[in-house]
């Protein structure tokens, strides 16, 4: 069960980072990572709010995990893509988010002394050559080519942020329920972005209230937000940040079909290359590793 909600879950973050940097020209950064978790917040108090309020003193009691958790994962990781694909391409934020699973297995030497093992590193370096072969068009030459700026700077600090939630999760309290803390932490996480949000009003950067504008909202509040949050909480307590972080390497093969889907672009043999070595890289971190475990 863990793998398919890993799978959902970079399948719903494909899609945020293509409406994100879609829609960037129309809808400011952190309007759309103020609102979406608001819209989040009101789903998940209309279906939680009795469990809400039967755990607040547990949340209480856990406060501190709960606030650094909000700012990580809820202010911190989402204000900093939307500022990032604003002055980058959805191709230069999906490749370097991809060095996520690194981050993660260091973060995690550097912090806890988790080491992985080799058949673990092998599998990460396997499927991050995948995505490097469909970000480079099937002509790995043409990563040399990348221009590099100040977003793309803004999504490595990203991807560290949210490798720094994702080992943090080894901290869940185990009596806390996941809505309550999905709650909490979006709680946390609207009051850390409201004075990012009002700065950016008060430099005139406002929101057209427009169909395609609700609809981004309504997107990544749903599936970006409530679903891939719970279903990626979940995952990582069950098998581990360093395994469930390879899936992040799905995120471009997404990407990729998304863009077949909606951008009537079309799939060539490095794509199937690229796909196949993701994959191949995600078995070798996480399935024949946890069968042996």
């Amino acid at each position: 069960m863990p793998y398919l909600l890993l799978i959902l879950t970079t399948l719903f973050w494909s899609g945020n980072f293509v409406l994100s940097r879609g829609m960037h020209a129309e809808i400011p950064p952190l309007a759309l990572s103020f609102w979406r978790w608001i819209l989040a917040l009101c789903i998940l108090l209309l279906f939680c709010w009795r469990i809400f309020y039967a755990q607040r003193n547990l949340l209480v009691k856990e406060r501190k995990f709960i606030v650094i958790q909000g700012l990580l994962g809820v202010t911190g990781f989402n204000s900093l893509i939307y500022l990032a694909v604003q002055s980058t391409t959805a191709v230069n934020a999906v490749l370097i988010n991809s060095c996520t699973p690194i981050l993660i297995a260091l973060c995690s030497l550097v912090l806890y002394r988790e080491r992985l093992k080799t058949r673990q590193w092998l599998g990460i370096f396997t499927s991050l050559t995948g995505v490097s072969l469909i970000m480079a068009g099937g002509d790995p030459g043409s990563l040399l080519a990348l221009e590099f700026n100040r977003g793309d700077l803004l999504v490595l600090l990203a991807a560290l942020v949210w490798a720094l939630y994702s080992i943090n999760l080894r901290n869940y309290p185990a009596s806390l329920h996941p809505l309550a803390f999905q709650t909490g932490i979006a709680v946390v996480g609207i009051i850390g972005i409201f004075p990012l949000y009002i700065t950016e009003l008060m430099l005139g950067c406002t929101m057209p209230v427009t169909m395609p504008n609700i609809a981004t909202v309504i997107y990544v509040a749903i599936f970006a937000s409530v679903l891939a949050f719970i279903f990626w909480n979940r995952s990582v307590r069950e098998i581990g940040a360093n395994r469930a972080g390879t899936f992040i390497h799905l995120m471009p093969v997404f990407s990729s079909i998304l863009a077949v889907i909606f951008l009537d672009e079309t799939i060539e043999l490095f794509h199937f290359q690229g796909i196949t070595l993701v994959f191949i890289g995600i078995f070798l971190a996480t399935f024949r590793t946890a069968a042996a475990a």
